[in-house]
């Protein structure tokens, strides 16, 4: 059976989820919300730099929910409770990868989308790379081991190419580096990552008695120019949090990330871009995750190698399309799921 998508803008991230879905044969593009009033009525193919799609952009909501689709694939840089709640309500499954994984954190407006949910007997799954699809893969290498003492989850990445001050403003870069309101702004600014650490908790039967949250900081030792935004030598540069899942004061569930921004940190920081996942238990499974372009990839310049990253944000929301909406109404993680199976992927 073919699902009906409407894919709901068209940023970095929404290009990459346009562009597989147009090649997913199991998939058909039937509507696009654009953001940005310029998209309006342009097709979707050429917004996303594909051929003609035969697809039109639309702010008219309603005239995309009028459509019947399935499945809206939602990929703004933050989500919107109201629209969330106006799709979900309107019956349609939600497949996103704006700062959502389960909503532990939304405290009412989790209650506004459970009940969405409940009056459109629709679903609504939150991924991405990570926090997302790296936390499922943890989880499935504590497969092997009888006992589970502990699984770290740890993300380290030079991110002087990623420009995005919108979200990286909420977590502390560029702030003087002795704000005294740093930690509570790290917090805040990654709370996706607890919501993530309650997922991997879910997954192994475990109820936490908190979550929480430390933060470090390194500031910059020279002025930086990172495209449409600055940071001030002295200020905050390098950020680090660490979430974790506690049972009787001890740690199960650990994700950490560790970000910099500049080539010199103070304090520095030597980190070496990727993931390292670790179940202790018996037996400890260690294993090193990176992402690679492949040999016929052409980038010619900085923003070009930056797909990369877009695209293995958008493919967990993608391939899950089918298991959601498949899925029991009410907001659904991994756990929840079978497991999203990347089809109508290969090329023969």
């Amino acid at each position: 059976m073919t699902l009906r998508v409407v894919q709901w803008t068209t940023g970095n991230v929404g290009k990459q989820s346009v562009a597989a879905i147009a090649r997913n044969p199991g998939l058909e593009l039937v509507g696009c919300y654009a953001w940005s009033p310029d998209k309006v009525g342009r097709d979707v193919g050429a917004l996303c730099g594909l051929d003609p799609l035969g697809v039109t952009a639309t702010d008219d909501v309603d005239a995309l929910l009028a459509l019947g689709p399935d499945c809206v694939v939602y990929n703004p840089m933050w989500p919107s409770i109201d629209e969330l709640v106006r799709i979900l309500g309107a019956g349609v499954d939600v497949v996103t990868t704006a700062a959502f994984i389960n909503g532990r954190r939304l405290g009412p407006d989790r209650k506004r989308l459970v009940e969405a949910c409940e009056r459109g007997g629709s679903s609504l799954f939150g991924t991405g790379i990570s926090p997302g699809w790296v936390e499922l893969l943890g989880i499935v290498l504590a497969g092997v081991s009888n006992r589970i003492d502990k699984i770290t989850i740890s993300e380290a990445a030079h991110t002087a190419l990623y420009d995005s001050p919108d979200t990286e403003r909420p977590a502390g870069f560029g702030c003087p580096i002795d704000n005294p309101d740093l930690e509570k702004m790290t917090a805040e600014g990654t709370a996706v990552f607890g919501e993530a650490v309650a997922m991997v908790a879910d997954a192994l039967g475990v109820e936490l008695d908190e979550v929480i949250c430390q933060a470090e900081h390194a500031k910059t030792t020279v002025d930086l120019d990172l495209g449409s935004w600055r940071i001030a030598a002295g200020c905050v540069a390098g950020v680090a949090a660490s979430w974790q899942g506690r049972v009787d004061g001890r740690t199960i569930v650990e994700l950490n990330v560790r970000w910099k921004k500049a080539p010199v940190l103070e304090p520095d920081w030597k980190i070496e871009d990727g993931y390292v996942i670790e179940v202790q238990g018996l037996p400890t499974v260690r294993s090193t995750l990176q992402f690679l372009p492949p040999p016929d990839f052409a980038a010619k310049s900085l923003a070009d190698f930056m797909v990369l990253g877009h695209i293995i944000t958008a493919m967990p929301a993608v391939n899950a399309i089918p298991r959601v909406v498949a899925a029991p109404p009410g907001i659904v993680s991994y756990p929840d799921l079978p497991l999203p199976l990347p089809r109508g992927l290969v090329r023969l």
